[in-house]
């Protein structure tokens, strides 16, 4: 049995010209100690399937799916009650902005023990022992002096340190890691990365890696869903589609990495993801897709069960794109 199973996730909101569906029909597991990236553009539906699975979406969202299960249970059916006591502790999630999701009025220390006291049997002498090793565990020097600073006080990558500090403190099951490298420079994202990889080895749980960057894939994941304009649009274990991706736009994707770039201006994919007015009939790529046709544009694609899920009329395999009436290879 998976550790998170959901099967045609949607997910959409309510605004003053309609319904927007921001996830549309999205599926995915994740078992324990695997590492799953979910990659994808901004505007792919990424954060907004996870924040569904946290159960963090605001009234104006409107989530359905067919199944949607942590360790066998039923996340929708579940009381409010219930599900809080799931949500931080078996279930934790890493946020996209530090400085934006800590709270600047509180110390850190106070912070980070208000998991420990919601969902752990510990007093506060515990609680603050709890927090010390586990600002230590991420590599905060000075643990004991560091609870007692506001978030102004620390840098973009020791405000990060201390989120994953929080995410981690009740030893969840399940870790979501949602853009863990945002605004931070180099050398600090790959000691983040790492030190993420070496907690999901050292705990056993499972890891999902929200990210737009697909040379964080290549490092961290075992098993990688592209997503766009809400769809899963390919899903294959990692070294399968770095060597022979089967939708033209996980090749696109690829093809902008600058270490396979063999010219002097990296390639590009025109046009921008569709938004709530713009969306097309038929596949939702089809208008910056190289290989689109009337078809692409009128009908919805399948999905190829054989070629890595690819929701695709024309997938690619070896880099030839099969059934295509006259365009083999992009130009």
């Amino acid at each position: 049995m998976s550790l998170l199973e959901i099967q045609n996730l949607t997910v959409e909101f309510k605004t003053g010209s309609g319904w927007f569906r921001a996830v549309d029909g999205v599926s995915f597991t994740v078992d324990a100690r695997e590492v799953l990236a979910i990659v994808g553009e901004s505007g792919s539906g990424k954060s907004v399937s996870m924040l569904a699975v946290m159960g963090l979406l605001p009234w104006t969202a409107k989530v359905t799916a067919d199944r949607m299960h942590f360790e066998g249970r039923d996340l929708l059916g579940m009381g409010k009650a219930e599900r809080r006591k799931i949500i931080g502790k078996d279930i934790a999630m890493i946020f996209q902005e530090p400085m934006s999701s800590l709270n600047p009025c509180f110390k850190v220390g106070y912070q980070l023990t208000e998991a420990l006291k919601t969902h752990m049997n510990m007093d506060k002498a515990q609680r603050n022992a709890r927090a010390v090793e586990l600002l230590r565990q991420v590599g905060i020097p000075a643990p004991e002096t560091r609870l007692n600073s506001y978030p102004h006080q620390l840098s973009g990558g020791m405000n990060q340190r201390v989120m994953i500090a929080m995410a981690i403190s009740c030893n969840p099951k399940l870790l979501i890691a949602d853009e863990p490298t945002t605004a931070l420079d180099v050398t600090i994202q790959a000691q983040i990365l790492d030190l993420l990889l070496k907690i999901q080895r050292d705990t056993g749980m499972g890891l999902v890696l929200i990210t737009h960057s697909m040379g964080v894939v290549a490092e961290t994941a075992e098993r990688v869903s592209v997503q766009y304009a809400g769809q899963k649009v390919e899903e294959q274990p990692v070294k399968g589609l770095f060597k022979d991706p089967h939708h033209p736009y996980t090749a696109a994707l690829l093809a902008a990495l600058p270490e396979r770039a063999h010219m002097k201006r990296l390639p590009s994919i025109p046009g921008m993801v569709p938004g709530q007015f713009d969306r097309p009939q038929g596949c939702l790529f089809s208008p910056r897709c190289a290989y689109a046709t009337q078809l692409c544009r009128t009908q919805v694609p399948p999905q190829q069960k054989d070629l890595g899920n690819a929701l695709c009329h024309y997938p690619l395999k070896d880099g030839v794109a099969l059934g295509h009436p006259g365009k083999e290879k992009a130009a």
